[in-house]
């Protein structure tokens, strides 16, 4: 049995903070007016694709996917700073994060206040003892309404159980583009030294033991062209050399020893060689190949294992599977089932929230995650990668006890929508079983005054949500939802209308003429000239209910027209297909193919005649 030893004394001269908002563009201006200010400079294009980029996605999605270190100078004392994602489908990121850290900067706009995303971090820090400081972020915007959104952030603090301690937390107010923060929102500041000042003073120092043999919980993975696997964590207790022999402890007492090959600190924004490092600092430690999220890398001669980290399971899940549509080969680099088996087991080393489950078939893998873009970007990066999949509808994981009692679950959903549309929104959460808890008039002196709706909500009645949404308020509503709980299953059904898709009669290339006849009959996906196979969804039909299509047909000659007179078609334009949506769209007898240049939608079965004994039989 593994013991740890109680840290007793503090290292004042490192502070470890983590950054916490739900607009990771605010972040990267923080951050980079910080480095400015301890004369690490950076442009923000060069600090963003630096602190944001693990992956090209952070960029495009604009939000943050995987943890980032940087670190400045102050005073004399090192502050290392993690940039945390903020969406609660990568909580697993979040969760190690934050226990590299002794203190979070809560970064809240002036105008829109804390989010959802901000709320599940929060809650992850507080539970952690953590303490907070409150960055109110551009209150130079004309429509900052300042005095609300700080009471708004003292409300989420105690709706999220803080302790008095927690509660009295400071205030700093920034213009971080312009790199100003103040303590008081009525003097205007003139660098960012306030909010540095502010973490040295509340922000306690790294708890450690220098004197105890080495500890350091393994937190996050990195890969080194040249370096290989480096582990990275906070050293907690003891010091860490170069070519020092340690031990790894592993899962289920594993004890296996190594040697320190190479060993790295953190120094603005990049990983810096170091001969040796102190209790208190965040290293990254190279020459354990063996090494995993978990583990510790101990001391030789008297290893202690450190508590493991626990992770929230997953709460949703999809089968992936080799691709076997008619189009299979002709685009990816990564085509069978080996390949796909190697790489979501090569994933699951840094996605400690993800689960992979082989199945009867060995070309097929039940993958569960926390959420439909937990998923979605993995898939995105395997697609980008060079390989070809299919993935099927995604589904609610439940759990069912000695007892036999289901549970399922449930999520907090917050939506912001114009007054206009109230009504169409809180119809279709109802019919999905959306219990409203809060309900807000926010006005406006400026534009349309909006509605600010808090549902409690299952999972399964989010997904397809957005599309549906987004076409009743014609884009305008923005919504976020983190999950909550597992809670006692709705025996009702959702009350959710099925969608019916157009599907490709025959094989072939689309044609204009062909699609003008058809796309009164609905939604198309597709335009002209793309090649379908039978069996593929190219619209989504207007009725509740399949449609085969031949979108494939010419215009021939006749002695009434000619066969190239298409001048007078007009075709509306497709819509765009995306994963999110492909995902959110496809029915339990679609699937999505994925592959590095196209997402096709297909039924299961391509051929007409054996879906409709299908369904027959099924019924």
């Amino acid at each position: 049995m593994t013991q740890t030893r109680a840290p007793h004394d503090r290292r004042n001269d490192i502070r470890n903070i983590a950054i916490i908002a739900h607009v990771d563009h605010g972040k990267t201006t923080l951050v980079d007016a910080v480095l400015r200010q301890t004369h690490v400079h950076r442009k923000i294009d060069d600090m963003g694709e630096r602190i944001m980029d693990s992956m090209d996605q952070e960029r495009e999605r604009g939000i943050t996917i995987r943890a980032k270190n940087a670190s400045v100078t102050y005073k004399g004392v090192k502050i290392n700073i993690v940039d945390t994602p903020g969406h609660a489908d990568f909580g697993g990121e979040v969760e190690r994060t934050l226990r590299m850290v002794d203190g979070v900067l809560i970064l809240v706009d002036a105008k829109e206040g804390p989010m959802p995303q901000t709320t599940f971090v929060l809650r992850k820090a507080l539970a952690l003892g953590h303490k907070a400081i409150v960055v109110i972020n551009k209150i130079d915007r004309p429509d900052a309404v300042i005095d609300d959104v700080v009471n708004r952030t003292f409300d989420l603090f105690v709706h999220l159980g803080a302790t008095d301690e927690q509660l009295d937390f400071p205030i700093v107010y920034a213009a971080a583009i312009k790199g100003q923060a103040t303590l008081d929102v009525n003097k205007p500041g003139t660098d960012i030294t306030p909010l540095l000042d502010t973490v040295l003073e509340k922000i306690p120092a790294p708890a450690i033991n220098a004197n105890a043999p080495l500890q350091i919980l393994v937190l996050a993975l990195v890969q080194d062209a040249y370096k290989g696997k480096m582990g990275i964590g906070k050293i907690q207790s003891g010091s860490i050399a170069r070519r020092q022999n340690v031990m790894l402890m592993g899962k289920d007492g594993a004890q296996i020893p190594g040697k320190v090959s190479d060993l790295a600190v953190y120094s603005g924004l990049e990983r810096v060689d170091a001969d040796q490092a102190a209790a208190g600092e965040i290293v990254a430690v190279a020459g354990l190949d063996d090494v995993s999220i978990g583990d510790t890398i101990a001391d030789a001669e008297n290893p202690i294992a450190l508590p493991r980290v626990t992770i929230d399971e997953p709460t949703v899940q999809m089968t992936f599977s080799v691709n076997n549509s008619p189009f299979a080969g002709r685009e990816g680099k990564y085509l069978t089932s080996r390949h796909l088996r190697d790489r979501l087991f090569k994933e699951l080393e840094t996605n400690v929230s993800l689960r992979v489950h082989e199945t009867d078939s060995a070309d097929r893998f039940l993958v569960a995650g926390r959420g439909e873009l937990h998923l979605g970007v993995l898939i995105e990066q395997m697609r980008r990668e060079g390989y070809e999949l299919q993935v099927s509808q995604p589904e609610v994981i439940v759990h069912r006890d000695v007892d036999g009692k289901v549970t399922e679950p449930y999520e907090e959903l917050t939506i912001q929508v114009p007054e206009i549309y109230q009504g169409a929104v809180i119809e279709e959460l109802g019919k999905r079983r959306g219990e409203l808890r809060h309900m807000r008039l926010i006005h406006s002196d400026v534009g349309t005054s909006e509605m600010h709706l808090e549902y409690h909500i299952p999972t399964r009645g989010i997904m397809g949500l957005k599309n549906i949404l987004l076409a009743k308020t014609r884009g305008t509503i923005i919504m976020h939802h983190v999950f909550a709980a597992y809670e006692p299953a709705e025996e009702r059904d959702l009350l959710v209308s099925p969608h019916g898709s157009l599907v490709a009669f025959e094989d072939g290339t689309s044609t204009g003429y062909a699609i003008f006849m058809v796309q009164e009959r609905g939604t198309m996906f597709i335009g002209p000239g793309v090649d379908v196979y039978r069996g593929m969804v190219i619209g989504e039909n207007s009725r509740d209910e399949d449609l085969d299509v031949n979108v494939c047909k010419e215009k021939h000659l006749s002695n009434m027209r000619a066969s190239g007179s298409d001048e007078a078609l007009v075709l509306t334009p497709p819509k765009e297909m995306s994963l999110e949506f492909a995902l959110e769209y496809i029915g339990p007898d679609e699937l999505v193919e994925i592959t590095p240049q196209n997402l096709r939608l297909r039924k299961r079965i391509l051929n007409p005649d054996e879906r409709r004994k299908a369904k027959k039989a099924g019924k």
